[in-house]
């Protein structure tokens, strides 16, 4: 909760007529009347602190007039600008500097600038507070938000591991200490608000945006999720568990539409949202962007009122993603337009709408002022959120003290994120224990473009230093010449062809020349009507998913022709071509030299041209797209060589013979609108790796990424794989200590690794089959199981005990086994239990995770492990879809991964 109140002492304002001889000047009536006036705002129920919530909130609510209501339900992106009068009647709150891409009240994309450092952000943010306290007529005050899901977006906050590495560690303590860490660096900049955690569970590997979760099981994502939000609403930060729900959809494609059954939905992908509200404390949900059977989660009645609310007890707000409430008209097409949509949402349980710029406010805003939008579901929108600022003390303590902001203690937040990198990297391989690698005894070769970029993966601020893999063996190593060296092999996209640079694209003639293309666009596809509009282009490379080009042109039905010329810098002849959706033809000097006028479909074109240094070529391209989605590009291969890729590939190969040990650091290419068909390395990775283990020296991979990769293709070739996720500022540091030695890897594959994309979506708590879980052609086992990671030693699991071996509602199972560690470094080991239900009156998952503790062990030595299991941890929805916990007999496993199970018990519930 927010700060404590402060009484405010009640005061009465009385007047005395003075006789006439003395009848107060003009300036002390004005002295008297601002007097009074103060007083009398003082004494405003709303501003007592005295007074419970709920009276503050009803006193206020009485005075607001339709548009300070409405405005308490508009959050942007962006800050109060020059003309600050737009929000003299309030505002729900800022995302500072952040601002949209493209434009568009459908643009759902924002930049994060990493803006000023934290005392400027703080000063920021105080000095918008003030304007909204000091010149708003009821001085309402906002909420300033932020993204912060492994570390604040900003500059000098910390940057931890991503998400998905965090849920690899299997150590929720550590998870809270992590997000306390990360709520004190929000705290310190004034920010009261995170957009954070992600706790959609990634049971399609495909989909872009599994870096940001917690992996594919809901016990596990609950718990992660909860650790998060305790941490961060513990010290008066709001959390927004995102995206309510479902947010992927067939083929892992992001906020693709879903047609879940409410078991599945209540048995998985609600269970993470429900933890973090009722166990966690959160008090801000986020909506997805897809439709649920038919609605729009934004304005999904059943979502938002029956499950959120009445079913769970949510007492918080309920906001929208950026520009996901409009979606209902420009991409469910369940509303007539923005003002239909904005209405069905708020009707529907959604609070607040969030578009990524304030101008989109006058889309939204007429039903909410005109009486169309029913008043009840605007009062209780705004009461929700009025609660929520009133709870935060943002009334009383609007302000926030740099003191919070002196006394962080950066270095303590970066050893927290190497801790969590050491303990998330999954040790997937070891053959005849090539790791952990000696210091002294060999000349190491680092390989790839990762083992230099220290990528800190999605919704990532810049970080405080971040050191590289690279950074992190040489620091290790030591600067000594010849032992360690570095070639980047290649990168993680290998581009044939690459977009015409706007650079050599012009039009007009002579001293009339200018930059771009002539763009003429057709509304439908027949380019002999009149045109809607014409523009320049600078270049062509769109991609109009979400929107048009213009919205004087259909969505899915335009047409455009490009004129200009092409001015080469350098002569050759060049590859030159179109990749596009639907039909589309080129013309170079008024010769026809591509021509898929009638084709559909994606498809990449190209022709060899002869060009010359000085002289213009003239070009013209027609369009035509016929079914959404569009994406067109104007390519070449100009400014792309193949000999200097060959090349580079050539000398890594080349130098790791020359070494004693190939570290190959590898990774792919994701995030949010990059979901992926191929889990393959991308570009010329795998061949790297291939070439590298031909030249017969031990060779470690290393796999940066936030998601599952395949690995048939080359795993067999490789001595050892180490996957690093995205580990974060301290990442580089942490990777090298595994990889020496100096720490034992001890992470857990938090998601399944398929050997193919044909077993997708593959999770290892599915439901039994009607038949077999073979292919034709493959087999339906996963290249590495949930729960997966290995270690420098070994350990034993030895005698099983239960203090009982049947139960009742009431009673306590305690299962404990005893783990030795029979190798000869000390480790960490994952101890895991899974459950099954023997018998059913409906199918259940064929294994559950329910329990798993870290066991940190010295060489020799043992520790008895004790898992307590209550009745409520085997309840099921039965065929009435009434939770209920059915006698019957379940079995224990306990192992080291959902595959690996060591030991077995069954116990049985009793009536």
């Amino acid at each position: 909760m927010g700060p404590s109140a402060r009484a405010v002492p009640q005061h009465r304002c009385t007047f005395r007529i003075a006789p006439p001889a003395v009848l107060p000047t003009r300036l002390s009536l004005l002295c008297c009347a601002l007097l009074c006036a103060s007083v009398a705002s003082a004494q405003l129920p709303y501003k007592d602190p005295s007074l419970p919530i709920p009276a503050r909130v009803s006193d206020l609510l009485a005075r607001m007039t339709p548009d300070e209501k409405f405005r308490q339900l508009f959050m942007v992106a962006g800050e109060l600008g020059p003309d600050s009068t737009r929000f003299t009647n309030g505002l729900f709150g800022f995302q500072v500097n952040a601002t949209q891409q493209q434009g568009g009240a459908a643009d759902q994309l924002l930049t994060y600038a990493a803006g000023p450092d934290a005392q400027r952000t703080l000063e920021k943010v105080n000095g918008m507070q003030r304007f909204f306290i000091e010149r708003t007529r009821l001085g309402i005050p906002m909420i300033a938000f932020d993204e912060a899901l492994h570390g604040l977006v900003r500059n000098g906050a910390t940057a931890f591991p991503q998400s998905i590495c965090m849920a690899a560690s299997f150590d929720t303590t550590l998870m809270g200490r992590v997000s306390a860490a990360i709520a004190n660096e929000t705290e310190a900049r004034g920010l009261r608000m995170v957009l954070s955690p992600v706790v959609n569970l990634a049971t399609d590997v495909r989909w872009g945006r599994v870096e940001e979760t917690y992996g594919e099981d809901p016990y596990l994502a609950s718990l992660f999720g909860v650790s998060y939000v305790q941490a961060m609403e513990s010290r008066g930060i709001l959390t927004t568990p995102k995206h309510f729900v479902a947010n992927h959809g067939a083929g892992g494609r992001d906020s693709y539409p879903a047609f879940w059954s409410e078991r599945h939905l209540r048995e998985t992908y609600f269970k993470p949202f429900q933890a973090c509200i009722q166990q966690g404390g959160a008090r801000s949900i986020m909506t997805a962007y897809n439709s649920l059977d038919g609605r729009p989660c934004s304005a999904n009645g059943h979502l938002l009122n029956d499950v959120l609310r009445r079913d769970w007890g949510f007492r918080g707000f309920v906001i929208s993603d950026a520009a996901a409430t409009g979606g209902a008209n420009v991409l469910h097409v369940t509303a007539r337009d923005y003002e239909d949509a904005g209405r069905q949402s708020v009707e529907n349980g959604q609070d607040v709408i969030f578009q990524t710029d304030f101008a989109h406010y006058e889309l939204f805003k007429k039903p909410f002022l005109d009486g169309t939008v029913k008043q009840a579901a605007i009062d209780s929108a705004v009461a929700h959120v009025l609660a929520m600022k009133f709870e935060l003390g943002l009334f009383d303590q609007p302000y926030m003290s740099d003191s919070l902001l002196k006394s962080l203690d950066l270095n303590a937040h970066r050893e927290l994120a190497y801790e969590m990198a050491v303990k998330g990297a999954v040790l997937l391989k070891n053959e005849n224990n090539v790791l952990p690698l000696s210091s002294t005894d060999y000349r190491i070769t680092v390989l790839g473009s990762d083992a230099m970029d220290a990528r800190l993966g999605g919704y990532s601020g810049p970080g405080n230093a971040p050191i590289s893999i690279f950074a992190g063996i040489e620091a290790q190593l030591g600067k000594k010449p010849g032992e360690l060296t570095w070639a980047v092999g290649c990168t993680r996209v290998d581009e044939h062809t690459r977009p015409v640079e706007p650079e050599v694209l012009r039009h007009g003639k002579g001293k009339d020349m200018a930059p771009g293309l002539i763009a003429t666009y057709f509304n439908g596809i027949d380019l002999s009507a009149a045109p809607a509009f014409t523009r320049t282009d600078e270049q062509i490379d769109f991609q109009w998913t979400l929107f048009g080009p213009d919205p004087r042109v259909d969505y899915d039905h335009f047409a455009v022709r490009w004129e200009g010329m092409i001015a080469p810098i350098e002569s050759g002849t060049f590859n030159i071509g179109v990749e596009g959706m639907d039909g589309y033809r080129l013309w170079l000097n008024n010769t026809l030299v591509i021509d898929r006028w009638e084709a559909q479909g994606y498809a990449t074109t190209l022709v060899p041209y002869p060009f010359t240094q000085g002289k213009p070529c003239e070009l013209r391209i027609e369009y035509r797209e016929r079914a959404g989605n569009a994406r067109f590009r104007l390519v070449w291969d100009a400014n792309v060589s193949r000999a200097a890729s060959d090349k580079l590939v050539n000398e890594a190969v080349d130098l790791a013979a020359e070494g004693d040990v190939a570290v190959v650091v590898v990774g792919i290419e994701e995030g949010e609108f990059r979901d992926r068909s191929s889990l393959k390395l991308p570009g010329r990775q795998e061949e790297l790796i291939h070439r590298v283990a031909a030249t017969g020296k031990p060779v470690v991979v290393v796999l940066v990424g936030g998601s599952a990769i395949t690995m048939d293709a080359w795993i067999d070739e490789v001595d050892a794989v180490l996957m690093a996720w995205y580990p974060g500022e301290a990442g580089g540091l942490a990777l090298a200590d595994l990889l020496f030695g100096k720490r034992n890897p001890s992470g857990r594959l938090p998601i399944t690794f398929p050997r193919n994309e044909g077993q997708l979506p593959l999770v290892y708590n599915h439901y039994p089959t009607g038949r077999g879980d073979d292919y034709v052609d493959g087999t339906g086992q996963p290249l590495f199981p949930f729960g997966y990671g290995l270690s420098y030693t070994t350990f034993t699991y030895s005698e099983l005990k239960l203090n009982r071996n049947t139960f009742t509602t009431k009673d306590t199972v305690l299962l404990s086994i005893t783990v030795s560690n029979t190798g000869s470094m000390a480790g960490e080991e994952v101890v895991q239990l899974y459950t099954h239900d023997e018998l059913a009156s409906v199918a259940r998952p064929v294994k559950e995770l329910k329990g798993f503790q870290r066991v940190a062990l010295e060489p020799g030595t043992s520790k008895q492990v004790t898992f307590k299991l209550t009745a409520s941890m085997f309840t099921l929805l039965n065929e009435a879809m009434l939770e209920v916990t059915e006698p019957g007999t379940f079995r224990l496993m306990v192992g080291g991964s959902s595959k690996d199970i060591r030991l077995r018990a069954l116990v049985e519930l009793m009536e």
